[in-house]
């Protein structure tokens, strides 16, 4: 099967390409061959990890959007039983983009909130690349309050470039929703657990993604805007993303470094995508965790550091 390669992985992908030919070959009476697959193997391993210690914001964005990478749905069916999904907003229809559950977890019963991106073409245009429309995001309101209503911990799976920008969703009222959300979410009194997957996205991705603890993947990314957008917007020159990327202060290490991010969950060499399991697993560790510690504050308590922690964010400097 054809690997997806990604631009700064070409050196890479040839020596990759090359090892998994070699291999196909017989070698138990060829001692010279076998010696080359054994060298080429840890010349595959040794450049994988040089390239993947210093990948540069822009590239660490276009590893958050590998199409094999675990989504939401990969995260819940691994870690989460008694899975009950909820659909639909009371008002409008079901959007797909979002995931909205009550679930199991250690022992602990939670709603689940997450992005759903899809595997494939038709997967990913049904599910509007995990762009939720206002009545996703009342889904996970409607999850957020059933929560709240009967104190279960809220765990929730970012992984989205942005809410979805059609004139529908606009006529919907995507701000509003993405508010409501927003103010349901600093006000529930009960444990909230967010997760970087994957990309975090504008204002789709802090719909349902801030809370008591941010957990990002290594190379998760989490930003106003994306890249494009920005470089759309700012410079009017789409090709400028990169520069773009490096501005933003996006990467898992930029948020724990600014204060948002609260632990960053190492990937497999190579990326999530590489090892799936592995990095599911490690992320289930990091929530449990999570959860194990907030379980122990008091909800006056957890509102209020929560209010707290939002007010923290940012400076505010004055002019003379």
């Amino acid at each position: 099967m054809k690997r997806y390669v990604m631009g700064f992985e070409r050196p890479l992908a040839e020596l990759e390409s090359k090892l998994d030919s070699l291999k196909e070959l017989e070698v138990s009476e060829e001692p010279d061959l076998a010696r080359e697959i054994e060298e080429l193997t840890v010349e595959v391993d040794e450049l994988r990890g040089t390239l993947y210690s210093a990948l540069s914001p822009w590239e660490k964005v276009q590893v958050s959007r590998h199409p094999d990478r675990p989504r939401t749905q990969d995260y819940v069916a691994a870690l989460f039983t008694d899975v009950v999904e909820l659909r639909g907003d009371r008002a409008f229809r079901d959007d797909p983009a979002v995931l909205t559950a009550l679930a199991t977890v250690a022992g602990r019963r939670v709603v689940v909130l997450g992005h759903r991106k899809g595997k494939t073409a038709r997967e990913n245009a049904e599910r509007n690349f995990g762009m939720a429309h206002p009545e996703g995001l009342r889904k996970a309101r409607r999850g957020m309050r059933l929560a709240d209503k009967l104190g279960l911990p809220i765990v929730s799976f970012i992984d989205t470039p942005g809410a979805s920008p059609g004139v529908g969703a606009e006529e919907r009222g995507q701000a509003w929703a993405i508010s409501e959300c927003l103010a349901t979410l600093s006000s529930v009194r009960v444990p909230v657990v967010a997760v970087g997957i994957g990309e975090g996205g504008s204002g789709g991705a802090l719909a349902i993604g801030f809370g008591d603890r941010l957990i990002m993947l290594e190379h998760a990314y989490y930003s106003v805007i994306t890249p494009e957008s920005c470089a759309s917007i700012l410079v009017r020159e789409t090709d400028r993303a990169g520069e773009m990327a490096a501005s933003l202060a996006l990467t898992a290490q930029d948020l724990v470094d600014l204060g948002l991010a609260d632990e960053i969950v190492g990937e497999p060499r190579g990326g999530a995508h590489r090892d799936p399991e592995a990095a599911i697993g490690d992320v289930g560790r990091a929530v449990v965790s999570a959860l194990d510690a907030l379980s122990e504050r008091e909800a006056d308590a957890l509102v209020e550091e929560r209010y707290e922690r939002l007010r923290s964010i940012g400076e505010f400097t004055g002019v003379g």
